[in-house]
């Protein structure tokens, strides 16, 4: 639920309320009791995320950009072998093969 102001046209009294958007506007004033409250169009607030996966830079840290780098080059070698690894397993098996006929 978002935070509104609103100020009094006759004691210029401001606050903020704290209520749905389907709610209706408030119109009386809690400092003088008169209905000429009006909500006042504010210049909206600032969105910062926090915690973990967010930025407040749109840039990445050189130490980040590293690491990734580092993830990266050690799993693609780790797929390498793997890949390696079943080919000559299956010329081993294959030879093996051949050999029994």
């Amino acid at each position: 639920m978002p935070t509104y102001d609103y100020r009094c046209r006759k004691c210029d009294h401001t606050w903020e309320a704290f209520h749905s958007i389907k709610a209706e506007p408030i119109r009386k004033c809690p400092t003088c009791g008169k209905s000429s409250a009006e909500r006042v169009i504010g210049p909206g607030a600032a969105i910062l995320f926090k915690g973990s996966g967010f930025y407040q830079t749109d840039y990445r840290s050189d130490a980040y950009k590293k690491a990734a780098a580092a993830d990266t080059s050690s799993s693609s070698s780790s797929a390498a072998k793997a890949e390696g690894g079943g080919s000559s397993s299956g010329d081993k098996a294959s030879g093996s093969a051949k050999s029994g006929d």
